[in-house]
């Protein structure tokens, strides 16, 4: 089994951002894409940035033992990881980049053992966190007060992962995620950099 970098954190903490930087700047990554039962953003592409399927259909997959890992993230909201999706990148002989909430991260880490790199993207606070989420402009007050409570659960896991990284300057954290995948990628097991 190939080497695999898993990305999580709580939704606006960064983590897309920062796994887009990693994509540009290390052709060995390919992104691995989610499938999920959630409706499509007006600016998302199927099969680029989840496949999105129905709800029925992505509880006849899990019944099929098609997913990796998979996670029912709200009630009636699915995400999960198709063993298909890895096959086509392993195919590629690329390493994959997961982007996923924090217990998608954990059943990847589990999934991989040493051969993945879980990386916790930790805003520098809830507080800056909820600033983050207001300004995306997609949620409702239910929605927020939704995914700030789901935050502060996901917080409490951030040391499971092997490496924790507080987001306070996302440029500098672009470059320091992406020197820490390399040198994991290269094989150097002290990543203390």
């Amino acid at each position: 089994m190939g080497k695999a970098i898993i990305v999580s954190a709580p939704s606006g903490a960064g983590k897309t951002t920062i796994v887009k930087h990693l994509l540009k700047s290390l052709p060995v990554l390919e992104f691995s894409v989610s499938a999920c039962s959630r409706t499509r953003r007006e600016e998302e592409t199927d099969g680029k940035d989840y496949y999105f399927i129905s709800g029925d259909e992505f509880r006849n997959r899990i019944s099929r033992d098609e997913f990796v890992e998979w996670q029912e993230v709200y009630p009636g909201s699915y995400y999960g990881t198709l063993k298909s999706e890895m096959d086509r990148i392993w195919s590629l002989g690329k390493a994959p980049i997961f982007d996923v909430d924090v217990k998608g991260g954990l059943n990847l880490k589990k999934y991989f053992g040493a051969n993945g790199l879980a990386i916790f993207i930790h805003p520098p606070s809830i507080e800056e966190l909820e600033n983050r989420l207001r300004k995306r402009g997609t949620e409702s007050p239910e929605s927020l007060e939704k995914r700030l409570d789901k935050a502060a659960y996901e917080l409490s896991f951030a040391d499971r992962f092997d490496r924790i990284v507080i987001n306070d300057n996302l440029e500098v954290k672009c470059r320091e995620v992406a020197d820490l995948v390399q040198c994991f990628l290269n094989g150097k097991t002290d990543l203390n950099l």
